[in-house]
């Protein structure tokens, strides 16, 4: 079940592959790049916000929740294709905003029928480590997306991508639907303990597949490949993506088995019953007797005013518990630490999402081959995985060791993403492929530390409405940056260079020079704005954040430990 998950996610980002297919969106039906970013703002919105998906799966199996995307998957970039491939009338704008929104809508779905089933299903194991692999690969699809495009297409014609991406994902979900769903866990003492080292054997196995596509990049890049050889280094992605099947999964279940096995023969009959009189009773498994319980009735309490009931939600809400604690959805919502970090996230991820949706027309306008373009997108993929697998097992080794805040982090990676968003400014020669994975980096970086934060700060308890709550800065900082910054400067570059309404496309480096200067900007002022979550948030960092967690577990550990349970005898209970 969980390579399934990997598997689905790995078939899932298809929206980090926007900067291939949106040269052929312009040029096929003449979007000027305010529109071209109007689309990626739809993507983006499609993408992050989830909640539909959440609630979904609240009252329906993951399977469900997988279908309902891989449908909308299918439909809407299927009708984006026939659109930029001309089988189609020239749809209006609203309408290809509604096939890309729905298309991009699938990444959430998938998301929520495979994250959240593997969280459930492996309540015992790190968190950090199962999150941060899941996301691991979803940030690798984009570059895996790229890869399969040139080995079944060639990469002559970009607008082949899009079927490529309308058939694949929704094939992959539909082929392990019957795979995906919730398990129990598996008996302490198992194999099922060791959990964790197989998901380690999951990551290192995901390492070997980011290197060795990092490899074929610069191979690619530095050799003219033929359609056979891009056939060969696809076969081999393919069979490192299947390798978990072999080295991990099928080793698991025969020790699991394995374990079962010598279960049988080396059990033991229970002991027998203590024969001392005591308190102490044996827990077997004879059907408890009936209790006899006294129910008192109680008239019936009084409605308070609706005034009195508005007073007391208004001082609840504006009555937070402490750091840590379970906040309620109006609580977190008026909190000064979720604003700060929604304010912070519009800056952050806008700003580099700008930089990841632009990079086709950004290199288009420095002169960059078209095979560079492809090359630049998948190193934003591979340096994303980077991103998310590092800050969620760096910022927490920090955390453990030194106590460094995990807000501290985020800051980090903002000022970090300004080397980026600098080097695409000054469009210094050739510096684009530094930028695209300094970018990516920090693209990827910046979610696992962003959920980890909230999760920790505001409870778990209401996490998954909080979790699509921080998504949802997203496509706000995306529309801000995106389409009224960078769209209307690109335009204006463009007109002037070629008068109104003779061309479309800029050429030069003022085309987006003061676009990302602004976004550097931008950024630095998110990651200042950060700083206060972190001055707010250092007492709570400094403490042990996972004390309760542990306390708890232990509390179970003991209730599950033996056969012999001491039980005090119990007070006769008045009410039922």
């Amino acid at each position: 079940m969980a390579l399934a998950c990997l598997l689905i996610l790995s078939a899932s980002g298809a929206t980090y592959a926007f900067g291939i297919y949106s040269t052929a969106l312009k040029s096929s039906l003449g979007y000027d790049q305010r529109t071209l970013n109007t689309l990626a703002f739809f993507k983006d919105l499609g993408s992050n916000v989830g909640v539909v998906a959440g609630l979904l799966n609240e009252a329906a199996p993951p399977s469900a929740v997988l279908a309902v995307g891989a449908a909308m998957n299918l439909a809407g970039y299927l009708m984006v294709y026939l659109a930029v491939a001309g089988r189609t009338l020239r749809p209006p704008l609203w309408l290809m905003c509604t096939y890309v929104c729905a298309g991009a809508k699938s990444q959430s779905f998938a998301g929520t029928g495979a994250l959240i089933t593997c969280v459930k299903s492996f309540p015992g194991s790190g968190r950090g480590v199962v999150l941060g692999l899941l996301k691991g690969y979803v940030g690798l699809s984009g570059t895996i997306f790229t890869q399969l495009y040139l080995a079944i297409y060639g990469g002559d014609d970009s607008k082949s991508i899009l079927l490529l991406i309308a058939w694949l994902p929704a094939a992959v979900s539909v082929v392990f639907l019957p795979v995906v769903r919730v398990k129990p866990p598996p008996p302490r003492r198992s194999a099922g303990a060791n959990d964790d080292g197989a998901f380690f054997c999951f990551l290192y196995i995901s390492v070997a597949l980011a290197s060795y596509i990092l490899v074929m990049i610069v191979v690619q890049k530095q050799s003219s490949f033929s359609h056979a050889a891009y056939a060969a280094s696809a076969t081999a992605l393919l069979i490192l993506l299947i390798l978990p099947l072999l080295s991990v999964v099928v080793r698991q279940v025969y020790y699991y088995y394995y374990w079962l096995y010598k279960r049988e023969l080396q059990q033991e009959p229970p002991p027998e019953p203590p024969t001392s009189t005591s308190t102490s009773t044996w827990v077997t498994a004879e059907k408890p007797t009936a209790q006899v319980v006294q129910v008192v009735e109680h008239p019936p309490p009084t409605s308070p005013s609706s005034s009195s009931c508005l007073g007391s939600c208004l001082k609840h809400m504006f009555n937070p518990p402490a750091h840590g604690e379970d906040y309620s959805i109006p609580q977190a919502l008026v909190s000064v630490d979720m604003l700060v970090l929604f304010l912070a996230t519009i800056c952050g991820v806008g700003g580099t999402l700008t930089a990841i949706d632009n990079i086709g027309q950004i290199g288009q306008s420095l002169g960059y081959p078209a095979q560079s373009i492809n090359t630049l997108v998948s190193l934003v993929s591979v340096w994303n995985y980077a991103g998310r697998v590092t800050a969620g097992f760096a910022s927490e080794a920090l955390l453990a060791r030194y106590g460094v805040p995990r807000p501290l982090a985020l800051t980090l990676v903002l000022l970090l993403s300004c080397a980026g968003h600098l080097l695409i400014a000054l469009a210094v020669p050739w510096s684009l492929y530094a930028a695209s994975m300094i970018v990516g980096f920090c693209f990827g970086a910046q979610w696992p530390l962003i959920y980890a934060i909230i999760s920790e700060v505001f409870g778990l308890r209401y996490y998954a409405t909080l979790y699509n709550l921080g998504a949802a800065a997203s496509p706000v900082g995306a529309y801000l940056l995106n389409v009224c910054v960078a769209g209307r400067l690109y335009d204006a570059e463009a007109a002037r260079q070629r008068g109104d309404g003779e061309s479309r496309t800029c050429m030069g480096v003022r085309c987006f020079r003061e676009s990302f200067l602004i976004v550097t900007a931008v950024t630095v002022g998110g990651a200042l704005v950060s700083l206060v979550l972190v001055w707010r948030t250092w007492s709570f960092y400094k403490g042990d954040i996972y004390a309760k967690f542990r306390d708890a577990v232990a509390v179970q550990d003991s209730s599950d430990g033996g056969c012999a349970v001491e039980q005090r005898p119990q007070e006769p209970s008045q009410h039922r």
